[in-house]
């Protein structure tokens, strides 16, 4: 109970933390006269240190058997480059704390799936993902109503002094996390090994052909769904139809929809296997796609957003929990969370300039479709090439309680 506590306090307040590096800093730069060019330049040279992060981000996690101890040094580098922020607003400096956050993040997403593992085993491993992706919806949506009160309140630059607080409960948490000896001893998975113990090389994860083809349909799901919701912004701002609740909508709408629904996908995803939720999941980003196109405004959009919730749910769950299937037998998670993690960052970042350069030449309803079409490859990728990872172990126990 201690250890499960501990990881729900984890995932609330790391998603706590995280939310202060989102826009708030766009805000709080723009305020102190920083131009659109040089913002960008800042966010972009956190961006490119999030994706170049990734793999050695797994790779260290790997090879640290203290995974407590990999947690803290993370979650206090976000502390530092939260109060960097407060500091000055120069841009070596902004630069700096871009940085340290994107190396902390790299090690925090996987860290964050050992230490589940360790307290659950392999086997229950999907519904506590599942609710690890509820608790940090929750703490997400928590982090923006409490910063968002400071900023209107206090200061922009608050923000970052709440932010770096927001680290103390999350070091507790970690603290709180016990592992389960009798897990580590008859899981089997590789992963809870010493990694002197392990008896395979890091590269041999990507001998896995289950590695492969959900990474390029992560590419393919990215690029179809981080444009959908800026640019669907953006036609009805041109429009002058974006009422003050709407952005707010926009983002607490996925949020709830995610902590509801996540556990239980984490749940199906164990009884019924991963390839139908990860193809029901996918589905919601064509899906939304379809009704962005066909079906603009700005109710219409608050209301759609419950499939980015749907879809942000699956994601998120499944990206560790198939890394975790792909690597019983090496034992390599954290580096396969990376290999994934990168992937999908790669869609995601290249996803709003080629939106962009569809949306100039052929117009908003066109590159809709277009978006929509990408989320259907990736649909297609999943049905047709994808197998089921999931262990044979936990479905040949399910149906050895089935009465004759």
């Amino acid at each position: 109970m201690r250890s499960q506590l501990g990881l729900n306090g984890l995932t609330f307040f790391t998603a706590a933390v995280q939310a202060g590096f989102g826009p708030f800093i766009a805000v709080w730069l723009t305020r102190e006269g920083w131009s659109a060019a040089d913002l960008g330049v800042a966010l972009s040279v956190g961006t490119f240190a999030a994706l170049v992060a990734q793999l050695p981000g797994g790779m260290l996690v790997d090879q640290v058997h203290g995974k407590r101890i990999a947690a803290s040094g993370a979650l206090l580098t976000m502390a530092v480059a939260a109060l960097a922020l407060c500091v000055s607003s120069k841009a070596p400096v902004i630069w700096g704390a871009e940085i340290l956050h994107a190396l902390a993040s790299s090690v925090m997403t996987p860290v964050i799936a050992a230490l589940t593992l360790t307290v659950c085993g392999h086997a229950a491993f999907g519904e506590r993902l599942g609710l690890n992706t509820r608790y940090g919806a929750l703490g997400n949506a928590a982090a923006a109503a409490i910063l968002g009160a400071a900023a209107s309140y206090v200061s922009q630059r608050s923000v970052f002094f709440v932010t770096a607080a927001l680290v103390v409960p999350a070091m507790v948490s970690v603290w709180l996390i016990r592992g389960d000896q009798t897990v580590e001893k008859t899981n089997g998975h590789s992963a809870l090994k010493h990694p002197k113990d392990r008896e395979h090389w890091p590269w041999q994860i990507f001998a896995e052909p289950s590695l492969h083809i959900f990474a390029v349909a992560a590419v393919l799901f990215q690029l179809a769904n981080a444009p959908l919701l800026p640019f669907a912004l953006n036609q009805l701002t041109l429009r002058h139809d974006a009422p003050g609740y709407l952005v707010s909508a926009t983002i607490i709408v996925p949020q709830v929809i995610t902590a509801v629904f996540a556990p239980w996908a984490g749940r199906l995803a164990q009884s019924i296997g991963r390839r139908p939720v990860l193809i029901a999941g996918f589905a919601a980003v064509p899906a939304r796609a379809l009704l962005f196109a066909f079906l603009p405004g700005a109710l219409p959009l608050a209301v759609f957003q419950a499939l980015d919730g749907v879809s942000a749910a699956v994601f998120g769950l499944m990206l560790p929990l198939i890394a975790a299937d792909v690597t019983k037998r090496t034992g390599y998670l954290n580096l396969a969370i990376g290999s994934l993690g990168l992937a999908s960052g790669l869609g995601a970042t290249f996803s709003t300039a080629i939106a962009g350069l569809i949306a100039q030449a052929f117009g908003i309803r066109s590159m809709f479709l277009v978006l929509g079409a990408v989320g259907l490859a990736s649909v297609a990728l999943l049905r047709l090439a994808m197998p089921e990872t999931r262990p044979p172990r936990a479905r040949d126990a399910r149906e050895a309680l089935q009465p004759a």
